[in-house]
């Protein structure tokens, strides 16, 4: 992974849930702010989309009030967090991710 914003979610997931096991979560602004502390603002729309490519490949999860959301009704605050050991396993494979493909 070279994304710089996804490099930087996944560290700060790491910091907050350091056994990745879905129980804690981050807000995006956090991932922002850390990347541009004076502009943060500017970055927000840049980790938002870059959380949700990363939900997309079951990377993380986002949630509201606690709660998955489907990444279409993602407005307003929300927070990520790694998937759980459930998620994980309900979590369809993609094509070429399956062993021997």
């Amino acid at each position: 992974m070279s994304d710089p914003i996804q490099e930087a979610i996944l560290a700060r997931l790491s910091k907050a849930d350091p056994q990745g096991l879905g129980k804690a979560s981050i807000e995006p602004a956090e991932v922002a702010k850390f990347l541009q502390p004076e502009q943060w603002q500017r970055v927000l729309p840049k980790v938002k989309t870059a959380a949700l490519g990363m939900m997309r490949q079951g990377q993380l999860v986002i949630t509201k009030k606690g709660k998955a959301i489907d990444p279409a009704r993602m407005k307003g605050v929300i927070r990520l967090r790694l998937p759980t050991a459930d998620e994980r396993a309900a979590m369809p494979v993609a094509p070429g991710d399956a062993d021997g493909a």
